[in-house]
């Protein structure tokens, strides 16, 4: 696939300290576009001058109000495939060339697979996906996608459910999904989720909400 036509969706929120080199070394393998969830750093300077397309946001809109605003855009430059992955360098960019051989060769979703998940929130939703659909992560912030799943769906997320809406729907749906096991490297800001119990909360509501559209 060429490069222009690869995606790669990074939200952004007062990331100044490593937006730069994400976007740097993701831009070898597809078009960076970042979007700036309102920060009030020089996410949006770095980001822009690395490479992004930067999509600005002049209220904060949260995780799944960025990843939305992100597949718009790259829907709209006409982008065949859409890969997420994280502003914080958690996610190795190298790891962008193993999602698009898979999607290269037939996978409609490809799942990053993280080392270790940090909250028991995201234990029990990884409990539920994997029993019901084999999906081990289903939180993992990597992820890659067909533009025709995002298509048939209509939308990236309608009930904030932390990038996992239109995972789901390709499951229950019976698309390909392909996932690819990673070590995740050491985080280097605070978590995007805010403390445990808001974390916790936030993870048990898209769970609910995804297990209630799954039945």
């Amino acid at each position: 696939m060429d490069r222009s036509k690869i995606g790669l969706v990074i939200p952004a929120y007062n990331e100044s300290a490593t937006i730069y080199n994400v976007v740097k070394s993701a831009s070898k393998y597809g078009q960076p576009i970042v979007v700036n969830d309102c920060s009030c750093d020089d996410t949006a300077i770095l980001a822009k001058k690395a490479g992004a397309v930067v999509v600005n946001h002049a209220t904060n809109r949260g995780y799944d109000g960025a990843l939305s605003s992100g597949f718009a855009k790259a829907a709209n430059i006409d982008c065949q495939y859409i890969i997420t992955l994280d502003a914080d360098g958690q996610h190795n960019p190298q790891l962008i060339e193993k999602f698009v051989d898979e999607l290269d060769t037939g996978a409609d979703v490809v799942l990053g697979v993280r080392s270790n998940k940090p909250r028991v929130s995201e234990h029990l939703f990884a409990l539920f996906t994997k029993a019901k659909f084999g999906i081990k992560d289903p939180l993992c912030g990597m992820k890659g996608y067909q533009i025709e799943v995002y298509d048939s769906l209509g939308h990236f997320d309608s009930y904030q459910s932390i990038g996992t809406e239109l995972m789901l729907f390709a499951a229950r749906n019976r698309y390909n999904i392909v996932q690819i096991p990673f070590i995740v490297r050491e985080r280097q800001d605070a978590p995007r989720f805010g403390n445990i119990i808001k974390a916790n909360t936030k993870i048990i509501r898209a769970m609910a909400l995804g297990v209630r559209a799954s039945i």
